[in-house]
């Protein structure tokens, strides 16, 4: 029998009015968990149930125990990692996305959200100033797109060194040397070992974290044999670019796949006033980012972009009698590692229609305002250092001594506030400031900077 609507509706108005009370608790509730998971695995049950229970009673169920125990992400006082919030249509859109319960692989079988990811990736090309003939894949986030981006090169470099990788592995392949920065994202070494490639050959930085060119321009001479390079947009840390035109050009004229990792910074180039910091960026190979960073849809969406769509189907795609390929486009598996997936570019879809061009430079730029607010407010509190050119959305400071530092950072997560995590960098230990949700305004600017001023001050 075919599932009746009014089997859904009561545990469905049961999630929304849960979703509707979390989502309004954002404005002033503290930003940490109130309970920790051992807490919230005895509430949930350690053993499962003899027997059937109400739908609705299992919402209500989670609800309560878990609640307790979410960290308050949506809110406009967090500015851990990097991670955003979530636009209303994007988040609204995903409930579809659940409800549709569509395998996203194939084209021939789901048209509908093929077409949304067909048009969100369109879009995405002509906001991130990158070829509007290159493919895009949506993958589970930033780890993925870099994996995706890298195996499309690896195809790439090995099969222009007359290596069969499809048929003859790794194993007795030409070495492939992978250049990186000192401060690339610890993903690009995690993907590399997913790919068999090993650790990375590492370039000096600046002291923004930038790749240095003089000594890219070495490494690149020392090289002999398959190559790829591994540039940043923004920076953990700093927030800060590699030199794209610098470097890429350069990379080319010795045969090098150039893959960029711009898992929040490649949303740069969707805003006029800091398009600059991209420059150069579009005659790369391939680039990962991340929707639910800066663009503010949900978890989970990163997308993977290949310049070449031929090396990215041939690293990712496969064909079986079983499987429907319609004619015309590629289908979405032939351009990510799964087969099965959620349509998770819908949301994407939706926040890019929702928002328009003006409006995601808006948010862009409101992000990076933002985060200068921030600084400027530290920047003012005695003893405390902004170590980083705020460029974009990351900020990090410091308070004197290493010992001083962790003890502020402490202190102002202790008091709910906000959540600003600590981290290290450049040899010393720092308060790490990622501004990313699209709902941070002026009030949670004041009332994150007056926690930290407490801390510090205590």
């Amino acid at each position: 029998m075919t599932a009746r609507a009014d089997h859904y509706s009561a545990p469905l108005d049961r999630a929304r009015e849960h979703a509707a009370t979390w989502l309004a608790s954002q404005a002033d509730r503290p930003v940490p968990p109130r309970a920790g998971a051992d807490e919230v695995l005895k509430t949930l049950g350690e053993s499962l149930p003899p027997g059937p229970s109400d739908p609705a009673e299992v919402v209500d169920l989670l609800a309560a125990a878990v609640e307790p125990g979410l960290m308050a992400m949506p809110s406009g006082r967090f500015f851990g990692w990097v991670i955003g919030g979530t636009l209303p249509a994007a988040l609204a859109s995903d409930w579809l996305v659940s409800a549709w319960d569509q395998n996203a692989g194939m084209r021939y079988a789901t048209p509908g959200v093929a077409a949304a990811e067909e048009v969100a990736a369109a879009w995405l090309l002509d906001l991130l100033g990158l070829p509007a003939s290159a493919d895009v894949g949506f993958v589970t986030g930033g780890t993925m797109a870099n994996f995706t981006g890298l195996a499309a090169g690896r195809q790439r470099v090995l099969t222009d060194a007359g290596w069969d990788l499809d048929s003859d592995g790794l194993t007795g392949a030409p070495k492939v040397t992978v250049l990186v920065g000192e401060e690339r994202h610890g993903t690009v070494d995690l993907a590399l070992r997913y790919l068999g490639l090993g650790a990375p050959t590492v370039v000096p930085a600046d002291d923004q974290g930038r790749i240095r060119p003089d000594s890219l321009a070495e490494a690149l001479e020392s090289v002999e044999g398959p190559t790829i390079l591994v540039l940043q947009a923004g920076n953990l840390h700093s927030g800060a670019y590699d030199p794209f035109d610098e470097v890429i050009d350069r990379a080319h004229e010795r045969g090098a796949w150039v893959h960029i990792d711009g898992a929040f910074g490649l949303w740069a180039a969707a805003s006029p006033s800091l398009r600059h910091l991209v420059a150069g960026h579009g005659a790369a190979d391939s680039w990962a980012t991340d929707a639910h960073k800066t663009l503010n849809t949900p978890y989970d969406c990163g997308i993977a972009v290949v310049a070449d769509p031929s090396a990215l189907r041939a690293a990712m795609g496969m064909h079986a009698s079983y499987l429907v390929h319609s004619s015309g486009p590629p289908d979405p598996l032939e351009k990510v590692p799964e087969l099965s997936r959620r349509a998770r570019g819908v949301p994407v879809w939706a926040a890019l229609r929702s928002l328009g061009r003006s409006g995601v430079a808006d948010l862009v730029d409101g992000l990076v305002a933002n985060a200068r607010r921030i600084a400027d407010g530290i920047a003012e509190i005695p003893g405390s250092e902004v170590l980083n050119d705020v460029v974009f959305t990351q900020v990090c400071a410091a308070f004197g001594s290493d010992e001083r530092t962790r003890a502020v950072t402490e202190r102002m997560l202790a008091d709910g506030t906000a959540w600003m995590s600590g981290s290290r960098w450049r040899g010393r230990d720092v308060l790490r400031v990622s501004v990313s949700n699209w709902s941070t305004d002026e009030t949670d600017v004041k009332a994150s900077v007056d926690a930290v001023r407490r801390a510090a001050l205590d």
